[in-house]
């Protein structure tokens, strides 16, 4: 396994993440088995695991912390806060008051006494950055968090946030975590670019698009009885998606490759990456994921991915990803009827 540098914090991490998303009741609640599934990406030679408060209700944070028992100095851990935790409407987002609750929760539950790199899951609107990286700065003098990241914010919040931090003289975000994939490519016009400039890592979620670029999703063929097609309906079958990959079967066979490998080839080579999270369900999926950890994609299949899917296009729907106020609240971006006309 190859490492490499997150960011410029020094930390080394191996370019595949584990991501423990699915560990407990949203998709594995077999707490033994979950545990196996870290055992077996750390005896792979992966030291990088992300997980979150919100990950059903803290039971994946749990499941980490019982897994990482007598190997913890070893694993660079990240978490992240931002979602409910809770009916309490105080329990939630990028506050003072919840940040500095919500990580001792994470470090009860992780079962350490430090974080690594601790991200804020989400933007909040209704926070003043300077309060979020606040909190965050103090957090690090205090040792409790190590190093500090976004997740799924906008290019232009992320520069804020470092023109924040170094007015302030604040901790800064040292890396991002976006979605990215053959068929989510919008972050490369922008946002890739922004992290690169800034020095930020970054790790990429979803880098097989909810899994749709695992060749089960075909066009004029019934969607499986799957969690993604469940919670995720319109992207699972999105037309658009669902044509490109059709396209992109054969060119994956043409490399010798499963749609799957090819897919993770292509988000490690972008300079900008740092890692892909992997999300498996099960110990087979993973096995399947880690067996194309040597996928190297050359210049002319990059070439026939860019004829498909162009850079810096986003081809499908991505439901998970996030939307600012101005896309979701029709009143910011309609005028009074009164004012929509020029004469």
């Amino acid at each position: 396994m190859q490492y490499r540098t997150l960011g410029r914090t020094g930390i080394k991490v191996s370019p595949y993440c584990l991501g423990a998303m699915m560990f407990g009741k949203l998709a594995n609640p077999d707490h033994h088995d979950c545990i196996q599934i870290v055992h077996k990406a750390l005896d792979f030679g992966i030291n990088f695991i992300d997980t979150a408060d919100r990950y059903s209700a803290g039971e994946s944070e749990e499941i980490v912390g019982k897994a990482l028992k007598g190997r913890r100095d070893r694993i660079v851990l990240a978490t992240k806060v931002h979602g409910p935790m809770g009916d309490d409407p105080n329990m939630q987002g990028n506050s003072r008051r919840w940040i500095t609750s919500a990580v001792e929760g994470s470090l009860r539950r992780l079962q350490t006494d430090y974080i690594d790199l601790y991200q804020i899951h989400r933007p909040a609107p209704d926070t003043d950055i300077e309060e979020t990286l606040s909190v965050l700065t103090d957090l690090m003098r205090a040792g409790k968090v190590r190093a500090i990241g976004s997740s799924t914010f906008p290019a232009s919040e992320i520069v804020e946030a470092q023109w924040v931090a170094e007015r302030r003289g604040l901790g800064r975000f040292r890396t991002e975590q976006p979605p990215y994939s053959i068929l989510d490519r919008d972050i490369e016009r922008d946002m890739l670019p922004t992290c690169q400039r800034y020095g930020m890592g970054v790790l990429v979620w979803s880098p097989l698009s909810k899994g749709m670029l695992t060749g089960r999703y075909r066009k004029g063929q019934p969607l499986p009885d799957s969690l993604r097609v469940k919670v995720f309906p319109k992207q699972m079958s999105d037309e658009r998606s669902l044509d490109a990959i059709e396209q992109l079967i054969p060119i994956a066979q043409g490399a010798g490759l499963s749609l799957t490998h090819m897919a993770l080839g292509f988000v490690m080579a972008h300079p900008a990456v740092t890692s892909a999270i992997l999300g498996p369900r099960t110990q087979q999926q993973l096995d399947d994921l880690l067996a194309g950890a040597e996928a190297r994609l050359s210049d002319d299949v990059l070439d026939q991915i860019d004829q498909v899917v162009p850079p810096g296009v986003d081809i499908g729907v991505n439901e998970a990803n996030y939307q600012p106020p101005a896309v979701k609240q029709a009143s910011l971006r309609r005028r009074p009827i009164a004012e929509r006309n020029a004469a």
